[in-house]
Order: C-alpha cells, then sequence, then structure tokens
C-alpha cells in the first residue's frame, strides 16, 4: 500500500475528448436507407389494399353482388380493426422494437391480399365472395397500424437531428402515394365488372415481395450506436406511464382532436370522392384523377416542408399556416364538386387540398413527438392516428347518413343497378365545417415547446459536432 501511495501523486488524469466522446457515441449506418425504403414500400402496398375497391365502388359492388355501403365498409373496416389495435402496436413498437413489428405487418399485409384474390375465385359460391375478401381486408387492415406507426420511430432511431423530418416525409409519404396508385389504376384496370379479380391479382404480387425483402432484409430493430442524444433516450418512459404524461399534455390533447379530425376528412375524401362526384355526372377516371393530383401535389407539397422543417424547426407555424389554407381548398371542394362542368375547378381544388393538407402529416407528427418527449415515438404519434381513426369512423357514417336518394338524376354516371343516385350536398358542406372549426380550435389555442430540441441542445449534441462525425469514418456504417 506504501509503494502505491509513493506514486499517487504522480498520477496524470487523463481529461476525456467531448468532441471525441460524442463522435464515438453518435453513428449513422448505410442500412437505415434499407429499412426506409421496405417501410416506404409496406406503407404504399398497404395504403393500396386499403383504397382497391372505393375508386371503382360501382364496379365492385356490382361484381360481388353487394351494395355501394357494404363497398365502403371495405374502407371503414381499416379504422374499425385500426382503433383497439393501435395501443398494442404502439406498445409492441415501444417495446419490443421496429424489427418485429415490421415483419408482422408485411406478412399480414402479404396474406390478406392473397386472401382477397381467393376471395372472388369462381370456384367460391356467389354468397361467399364478398366475406372472404372482406376477411382479407381484415388481415390487411391489421397491418395498418404495425405500418404507419414506424415512421416517427424509424426517423428516430435511425436518422439524425438534420434527417429526421426528411425521413419521416418519405415514410409518410409512402402512404398517400399507394391511394394515389389505387386512384388511378384501379380505374384503368376495371373498365368492367370482370376485370375485378385481375386488379386484386397485380395488388398481391407486390404484398408478397415486400413481405419477402422484410423478413429477410430487416436484421435489427436499432442500429449498434445512436445517431442522436434523444435517440439514447427513446422509450425512457415506460408505456402506461407515457400514456399518462400525454393525458395531461394540454397541447397534445389539442394536436390529438384537431389534427385527428383533419385525418378523418381526408380518408372521408379518399373513400368517398368517387361517389361525390359520380353524381355530378363525372366519369370514374375522373374521380381517379382528382384523387391523383390530390396525392401528387401533397407529396409535392411535404417535400418541400419536409425540407424547409429540417432547415427551420418551425413545426407549429407550418402546421397552422397549412392546415389553414386546406380548410380554404376542403371549403372551396365542397363547392365546386356539386356543380356540373367544372372540372377545371375541382381538380384545381383537389390539388390544393392536397398541396396544403397531405404534406401537413409528417410535420404533424414530429410536432407530436417533440410536444411529449420524453414519451415512446410510437405511443404519441400512435394515438394521434388512433384519434384520426376513431374521427374517420363516425365522420364516414355521419356523411353517408346525411345522403339522400335523387328522385331524378340523369347526368350520373355511378352503376350501381336499380339503386337511386345519391345526394351529397349536404355530407361534403358538414365535412367542410368540421374541419373549418377544429383548425380554427387548433390555430387559436396550440402552443409548445420543443421538448425533444430542447433536451438534445442540453445533452451537448451540437449539429456541428454531429456534422462533423457525419462526414468522418463513423458515418454511414455498414
Amino acid at each position: 500500500m506504501e509503494d502505491v501511495d509513493e506514486f499517487r501523486d504522480d498520477v496524470i488524469p487523463i481529461k476525456p475528448n467531448p468532441v471525441l466522446e460524442i463522435c464515438i457515441v453518435f453513428k449513422v449506418y448505410k442500412r437505415r436507407w434499407f429499412i426506409l425504403f421496405v417501410l416506404c414500400l409496406l406503407n404504399c402496398s398497404n395504403s393500396i389494399l386499403w383504397l382497391t375497391f372505393a375508386p371503382v365502388a360501382d364496379h365492385s359492388a356490382q361484381f360481388m353482388g353487394v351494395t355501394l355501403d357494404q363497398i365502403n365498409w371495405l374502407s371503414i373496416i381499416y379504422m374499425v380493426v385500426a382503433i383497439p389495435l393501435s395501443f398494442g402496436t404502439t406498445w409492441m413498437l415501444d417495446t419490443l422494437g421496429l424489427r418485429i413489428t415490421l415483419v408482422l405487418g408485411s406478412w399480414l399485409n402479404m396474406l390478406g391480399a392473397v386472401l382477397r384474390f381467393v376471395g372472388i375465385m369462381r370456384s367460391l359460391p356467389s354468397a361467399a365472395n364478398f366475406p372472404v375478401v372482406m376477411g382479407g381486408q381484415t388481415l390487411c387492415a391489421l397491418a395498418q397500424p404495425l405500418v404507419i406507426f414506424t415512421p416517427t420511430k424509424l426517423a428516430a432511431l435511425w436518422f439524425p437531428e438534420h434527417q429526421r423530418a426528411t425521413a419521416n416525409m418519405i415514410a409518410s409519404m409512402s402512404n398517400p402515394l399507394g391511394i394515389l396508385i389505387a386512384s388511378i389504376f384501379s380505374p384503368m384496370i376495371v373498365g368492367t365488372t370482370n376485370n375485378i379479380p385481375l386488379l386484386l391479382f397485380i395488388y398481391a404480387v407486390p404484398a408478397a415481395i415486400i413481405c419477402l425483402l422484410a423478413t429477410v432484409g430487416i436484421r435489427d430493430s436499432a442500429p449498434p450506436t445512436p445517431p442522436s442524444a434523444s435517440a439514447e433516450s427513446s422509450n425512457s418512459e415506460p408505456f402506461q406511464e407515457g400514456i399518462k404524461l400525454l393525458l395531461r399534455n394540454k397541447a397534445y390533447m389539442i394536436l390529438l382532436l384537431c389534427f385527428g379530425s383533419g385525418i378523418a376528412v381526408f380518408t372521408c375524401f379518399s373513400t368517398l370522392l368517387e361517389q361525390i362526384m359520380c353524381v355530378r355526372g363525372y366519369t370514374n377516371d375522373f374521380a381517379g384523377l382528382c384523387g391523383g393530383l390530390f396525392i401528387v401535389f401533397g407529396i409535392v407539397g411535404a417535400g418541400f416542408l419536409g425540407l424547409y422543417v429540417d432547415k427551420t424547426k418551425k413545426f407549429t407555424e407550418v402546421t397552422k399556416v397549412n392546415m389553414s389554407l386546406s380548410a380554404l381548398a376542403c371549403i372551396a371542394f365542397s363547392v365546386v364538386s356539386q356543380m356540373r362542368n367544372q372540372g377545371i375547378a375541382v381538380a384545381v381544388a383537389c390539388s390544393l387540398f392536397g398541396f396544403f393538407g397531405f404534406s401537413i402529416y409528417p410535420v404533424a407528427m414530429e410536432l407530436s413527438v417533440e410536444c411529449s418527449y420524453p414519451v415512446g415515438e410510437a405511443t404519441s404519434a400512435g394515438l394521434i392516428f388512433i384519434s384520426g381513426q376513431i374521427q374517420s369512423v363516425i365522420y364516414i357514417l355521419l356523411l353517408q347518413g346525411l345522403t339522400k336518394p335523387m328522385a331524378y338524376s340523369p347526368f350520373s354516371t355511378c352503376s350501381v343497378g336499380g339503386d337511386a343516385a345519391l345526394s351529397w350536398r349536404v355530407p361534403v358542406l358538414v365535412m367542410a365545417g368540421l374541419f373549418s372549426v377544429f383548425t380554427c380550435c387548433f390555430v387559436i389555442f396550440f402552443h409548445t415547446k420543443y421538448r425533444r430540441l430542447d433536451a438534445e441542445a442540453q445533452a451537448g449534441g451540437k449539429k456541428t459536432t454531429l456534422t462533423t462525425c457525419d462526414s468522418t469514418s463513423n458515418s454511414d456504417q455498414k
């Protein structure tokens, strides 16, 4: 002991280099782009399966011998199933991890797509067609929350602070891209009711390929080392405690209700567009074109917003401005869609609605994480999605209940046997009114701090240091 004491004064402590420490702790990996790619494909495929029948609702009803309301339930089932399942999905993402969630979602998506195709085979009794197709659609619906909650989680776990909003935007916009594909290609493929089997087969093939990619290619839920300070503390709050914190968070609850209403309005628009427009003499092809413009301009707007928000971090300002402009576009659509021979005006209204509306989604999901940190990303984003699904079911049933049979509809292009065409004048005005009310509430009452960004600043995760690390040997590890 005496010998040790003699040398104790000669020991020189080595102070850690804070820059070197951050470079060691925070890394990014190339395989994050592959996981993002698979998630985009899966999200796109699932949304295609969701709205397969909506653009060709009349043909689908005639082929399976059911009513339009029953065809609408092929879309509504997504919302009904997602509501109870979403709580389990948020727990799964924050507890079991990203890989298990995505692989399970890809298998459910593939099995549902295959079962839908089997359901319309001629070997089955005609009375069994719709129930079997509904069974397949239900499996696809089970996959939706497993897929749609993951963008914020993936961005938080695999991407650095200056890429999170962009990664979230890319993953989130793959969902409307699937809606775009369904809106354009479903009417093109179907043409006549005899092509419904071909439609379901074409949509089942990508689902099988994506299932293979997810099962074989995704090997880890999180990288070996985190890309940011907040990724280190992801899921720091237990699931149940996180729910309690969210319910006591005033800003989050306002976002939950108001943006959930926006999700519901966009779901109604995508699901009911063809039925709303065919009564006024617009063809399925034109309705598909309007749905396509709605998505394309939404993706373009989201691209601009994602890059802008990544640089400025103005989540709240961007969400408020775009929700306000979306409400105005929704009002314009509710008016011009009830006029005949106004194709250009309808197309412009749909384009603006998509540009300002769809582009909000990834920004609002990031905002939900910022105002609720340190609650897990899947929990904060998932509850907003649940709110949107619950309100979607209510809105669709409400709008359907407000329709009235038209005694005289000489211009209608809807082909549903001998059923009378339905007037959507009152429902679309109600839809625009609800969206406007919730938008006003959000603009007036929503205020929040960016808790995740503040936590990262306090943790010393400076952007200049992280950028230095990204540009050296520690960046884009295999």
